[in-house]
């Protein structure tokens, strides 16, 4: 386990407690009222810890290292074998940063769709840092249009620092494929569900982010630019990125405040990569339950919710 700044306290506790059950091994002394004590304690520290984040504390959380991806979700969450991904835009290539497929979740047929970052080095590079390129969006948006072929339900779920914004992106389209994008998914006649399972960035995320229902993991983040980027453009370096994360509302609680998501998914105490499997296992239950609920609308009816859903966020009083 990886420890960010403000975890250290958790990390002293927790080589104390390793400690304590070291020496009793060795020394056969009964110590399980020592190490008790130390759980209590790791206990009461995260409640403290993670139950006052700021901003920026958020934003860090949600790049842990050992935080679920995307295909970890996907293998966590559908049936046994059932996942089947799919490849390339029919147009240029195929972007490892983007990853979808066909599963099933339950016996319900699905088309997931997700940015996925990398774990190692090489690993990082071949996917961009869950970076897409406009080839990615073209065929995130090519298997939308087959689940609406089909009637099958789309997810998607997002985990993006942003677009990648290389110069071969740029002359192969990006902003166009995004904005393609955007405008397919309001007129989709099929449902989509949205998650915002790490960094929500951007165009970046809105590329696959236009649901009928938006929701967002308890340590996630989602707005137009990511605080580091806010600081360089207004202060002229990174020196002011918790500055920017505080004036940026990014949290959960504020854009479910805002009327921007639909609801917040729970994590374990200390964010998702503490206890893998009851995340997915929330993440699932809310699909599931969101598929039914919309299952008795009409192909025009989703569209028109969808819709109003987004236009209504440009709406304000004078």
């Amino acid at each position: 386990m990886e420890y960010l700044s403000f975890e250290l306290p958790i990390k002293e506790l927790m080589d104390q407690l390793q400690t304590c059950s070291l020496v009793g091994e060795e020394s056969g002394v009964d110590v399980k009222l020592a190490c008790s004590q130390i759980e209590d304690k790791i206990i009461e520290k995260k409640k403290e810890i993670y139950s006052s984040l700021t901003p920026w504390q958020r934003v860090q959380l949600s790049r842990h290292p050992d935080r679920p991806y995307t295909l970890d979700y996907i293998n966590g969450m559908v049936d046994k074998g059932s996942f089947l991904e799919l490849h390339g835009d029919r147009n240029f290539a195929d972007d490892p940063a983007m990853i979808g497929g066909l599963a099933t979740l339950d016996g319900q047929k699905v088309m997931i769709i997700g940015t996925q970052k990398g774990r190692t080095t090489k690993e990082r590079q071949h996917r961009r840092f869950g970076m897409p390129n406009p080839e990615g969006y073209r065929k995130a948006l090519r298997l939308m249009k087959l689940a609406e072929k089909f009637q099958i339900p789309v997810v998607t779920l997002v985990d993006t620092p942003g677009a990648y914004p290389g110069l071969e992106a740029e002359e192969r389209g990006q902003g166009e494929a995004i904005a393609r994008n955007i405008f397919e998914m309001v007129q989709l006649k099929t449902p989509i569900f949205t998650y915002i399972i790490g960094e929500g960035a951007s165009g970046g995320a809105l590329g696959i982010g236009v649901g009928n229902k938006v929701y967002m993991l308890e340590n996630t983040w989602y707005t137009v630019i990511a605080p580091e980027s806010c600081s360089s453009i207004l202060w002229r370096n990174w020196d002011h990125k918790e500055d920017a994360a505080n004036a940026l509302n990014l949290t959960p609680k504020d854009a479910l405040r805002e009327k921007f998501i639909d609801g917040i998914i729970e994590e374990p105490l200390g964010g998702a990569h503490y206890d893998p499997e009851a995340t997915y296992l929330n993440l699932k239950n809310s699909i599931l339950q969101n598929i039914k609920a919309f299952s008795k609308f009409t192909g025009q009816e989703l569209e028109t919710q969808r819709q109003d859903k987004f236009i209504a966020m440009g709406q304000f009083k004078g």
